[in-house]
């Protein structure tokens, strides 16, 4: 049959090849995974790698944007609804909801990649998670919208989080088995882009809906649901029961999977850290924007929502156009650290803007230089990460750990940013925004050259 070239081709597996014949790992050019992909345990083996189609690509950007949508939607826009009318004036508890099922997660993330990366099945390895996933966290956005109490609300979405989650870690593990490290760039861009635009459109959804709050849940929650399945359904992962030859997960497997050697692996290690430093930065400098753009417009906290909305879209658009560049870029160019590099540099330009700024447009030109860095940065590391795992046929796990690295700085920087801006305060009692603003610059710029000049197996 002649190849279609919107579908996806095929490296040979190791199994068939001949001595001349690349192994699943590498391509013409020779190994794109690192020498770290020969020690891959004898009972898993990683599928061949693919040339990825536009068919191919097209449903997963789709299965990108409705894992997001069907997540993003209550971070950013119901739940917040559903506390206000189960808890009026006690907005607090939100950070309590949000807080503990993100912990959770967190903790179980890396039982759950483990348990992906050996699961035998004829649907395969990540498919299963996939349905599974969407279909838990549908049911926990029912629970969600019916809830009598926040602390019944709390549990149900503890659910919700685990199974968006999970659903949404599959979409990424099987970046990880399949995309060949010439297509990774833009494929982390273009599914990146859909995970931003999904929460934009998504809320745009729940206000058309808003009359009823069962449907401000669900109707986003079984879109997205079904935008996930249809990705397996029409781009099947394939059998996983001649890869993975024994499914059993030890007692010693399961707490390894919370970590990894940085000696035996040190550009997965460098990468982790520069990541967790650089997403450090960004949590400094945008966990307390509504307050930050209030005091220097010198406007009531309520009266903020319009600016902040605003900013939000066009940041989206740059965003966008920030993944997609750099991304494309990266694998025209086949350099990935540079690109990191200027995406932190870029980073820093828009919070030292922001520092110093006592205007609207002043405002709007910093935090669009920000939101344009990050996506560089995001995208084109997310290549990287997926060039420097230690063990290909074991992405979930690492892809797990790997999340740490973002996970964390969420929770650490909101508790350690309220010391930075009372540092300084004068007479006025005003909070010193500037010092928090130039720590997260720093630490951003930090993060960038951790990556760029301490990884050696990756231009």
């Amino acid at each position: 049959m002649p190849h279609d070239d919107r579908d996806v081709s095929v490296v040979v597996p190791s199994s068939t090849a001949s001595p001349q014949t690349a192994a699943p790992w590498e391509t013409a050019q020779g190994p794109v995974e690192g020498p770290a992909e020969t020690a891959a345990p004898p009972e898993i083996e990683a599928p061949p790698l693919q040339t990825v189609g536009r068919g191919y690509l097209l449903w997963l950007m789709i299965a990108s944007f409705g894992g997001s949508l069907a997540l993003m939607v209550p971070l950013s826009y119901s739940l917040a609804v559903r506390i206000d009318d189960l808890a009026p004036g006690h907005e607090e508890r939100l950070g309590y909801v949000t807080g503990s099922a993100q912990a959770v997660y967190l903790v179980l993330s890396p039982l759950i990649g483990l348990w992906s990366d050996r699961t035998r099945s004829r649907l395969g390895r990540r498919t299963p998670f996939m349905i599974g996933g969407a279909l838990l966290g549908t049911a926990a956005l029912v629970g969600v919208a019916l809830a009598p109490s926040a602390l019944l609300l709390g549990l149900a979405w503890v659910v919700g989080m685990v199974g968006w989650s999970t659903a949404g870690q599959a979409i990424q593990n099987v970046q990880a088995d399949r995309v060949p490290e010439e297509q990774r760039g833009r494929v982390s861009a273009l599914t990146s882009v859909m995970t931003q635009i999904a929460p934009v459109i998504g809320i745009g959804l729940a206000y058309a809906v808003a009359s009823s709050t069962l449907l401000v849940f669900l109707v986003p929650g079984v879109i997205g649901a079904a935008l996930v399945l249809l990705f397996p359904v029409l781009k099947p992962e394939g059998d996983s029961r001649a890869l993975v030859r024994t499914s059993g997960v030890t007692l010693k497997g399961m707490l390894a999977s919370y970590g990894f050697n940085p000696r035996k692996y040190p550009d997965f290690g460098w990468n982790w850290l520069g990541r967790f430093v650089f997403f450090m930065g960004l949590y400094f400098n945008t966990t307390f924007g509504t307050f930050f753009y209030a005091q220097r417009l010198d406007l009531p906290v309520k009266e903020v929502a319009g600016i902040v909305a605003v900013i939000g879209t066009i940041g989206v658009v740059a965003a966008a156009g920030g993944a997609i560049g750099g991304g494309f870029l990266s694998d025209k160019l086949g350099r990935r650290k540079l690109f990191t590099l200027i995406g932190s540099a870029v980073f820093v330009a828009g919070a030292v803007t922001e520092a110093f700024a006592h205007s609207l447009p002043q405002l709007v030109v910093g935090a669009v230089l920000m939101q344009f860095a990050i996506a560089v940065f995001s995208a084109v590391d997310q290549a990287i990460v997926f060039a420097v795992l230690p063990n290909r046929a074991e992405a979930g796990r690492y892809l797990a750990v790997v999340g740490f690295a973002q996970k964390i700085p969420s929770a650490v920087a909101p508790l350690i940013a309220p010391l930075v801006i009372t540092l300084g305060v004068g007479a006025g009692g005003e909070k010193n925004y500037t010092q928090l603003y130039l720590l997260g610059a720093v630490l951003a710029l930090a993060g960038g050259l951790i990556v760029k000049f301490k990884i050696k197996s990756v231009r």
